[in-house]
C-alpha cells in the first residue's frame, strides 16, 4: 500500500486550519501544475465532488474525488474529512483530522493528513517511492494552505532572509 501521513502543528484555530485544508479550489496553489473545479454548490458536505487536474496538454489527467465523511471541529471533538478518489488514473483516499489545541483555547491546532494513494496500473512495487513523493508533494501543499496565502504574510510571503534582502 502507499499510504503516507502528514503531521503538523500550528498556531492557527482549529476552525482556521479547518477552512484553509477544506478550501479544495486553494490546494492548487500547493500542486504544481494543477488546477481544481468544484463541481458541487458549495458550502462543502457529504457528497460535494471536486476534480484535480494535474499536467498540461495531452499530459494532463484528471483526479476526481468525492467527500464521503464531513465533521468540522467542534469544541472538544476533532474535525474529520474523508475523500474518496474516484478516478481511472488516481484511485485512493485522504482522511484530514483537524484537532483543536488546549481546552482553554491556547496551544497549537494539530494536523494530520493521511492518504493511500494509488497511480494507474503502476505495479506495487512502486508503492513506497509513490509514498514518499505523495509525502513531499502533499506535505508542501499543506504547509503552504496553513501559512495561508503571501499577501497575508509578513514580507508579502517571503521569509525573513529574502524580506530583509529586499527592504531599502
Amino acid at each position: 500500500m502507499s499510504v503516507f501521513r502528514i503531521d503538523r502543528t500550528t498556531p492557527l484555530t482549529a476552525d482556521e486550519a479547518w477552512r484553509r485544508l477544506t478550501d479544495w479550489p486553494a490546494h492548487a496553489r500547493g500542486v504544481p501544475l494543477t488546477r481544481i473545479s468544484v463541481l458541487t454548490p458549495g458550502p462543502t458536505r457529504v457528497g460535494t465532488r471536486f476534480v484535480a487536474r494535474t499536467g498540461f496538454g495531452p499530459a494532463a489527467f484528471d483526479d476526481p474525488m468525492e467527500v464521503v465523511h464531513w465533521q468540522p471541529p467542534a469544541p472538544g471533538v476533532p474535525g474529520r474529512c474523508r475523500l474518496v478518489k474516484r478516478g481511472r488514473a488516481v484511485t485512493g483516499w485522504a482522511e484530514i483530522h483537524v484537532r483543536h489545541g488546549a481546552v482553554d483555547g491556547g496551544g497549537a491546532t494539530r494536523v494530520c493528513w493521511e492518504e493511500d494513494l494509488r497511480v494507474g496500473r503502476l505495479p506495487r512495487v512502486f508503492d513506497p517511492l509513490t509514498a514518499r513523493t505523495g509525502r513531499a508533494v502533499f506535505g508542501h501543499a499543506v504547509g503552504r494552505l496553513l501559512r495561508g496565502p503571501a499577501e497575508d504574510r509578513p514580507g508579502g510571503g517571503l521569509d525573513e532572509r529574502s524580506a530583509r534582502r529586499r527592504s531599502p
